[in-house]
């Protein structure tokens, strides 16, 4: 049974930071490609962030969190991260981690608030 586990989320200003995590189990992580999706209230889920399997030595971003967001991985851990930085408040929304393997799995999303 696949697993992706979100944590790190919460309420944070606007220009601050959150590292969000996602634990993967049940599946063969190494060959997943991995990502970060998200989902504002009203609005559709989008894409955020992917890193390659294997090493992870391709990543994309979102225009819209370019040079603010990285990403990240650790195969001997089953784990990959997001790392925001200077965080505005469209940003607020649903983070979900996203594994793609021989099939698609999603997490079940970790809520990310950036208010004052």
């Amino acid at each position: 049974q696949v697993q992706l586990v979100e944590s790190g989320g919460g309420l944070v200003q606007p220009g601050g930071s959150l590292r969000l995590s996602c634990a993967a189990s049940g599946l063969t992580f190494n060959s997943s490609a991995m990502g970060w999706f998200r989902q504002a209230p009203g609005k559709e889920r989008e894409f955020v962030s992917r890193i390659s399997s294997w090493s992870g030595g391709i990543t994309n971003y979102a225009d819209s969190v370019k040079d603010r967001f990285t990403i990240s991985r650790d195969n001997t851990k089953d784990m990959v991260w997001l790392q925001m930085n200077s965080l505005k408040p469209e940003d607020t929304a649903v983070y979900y981690c996203h594994a793609l393997g021989s099939n698609a799995y999603w997490g079940q999303g970790t809520q990310v608030t950036v208010s004052s």
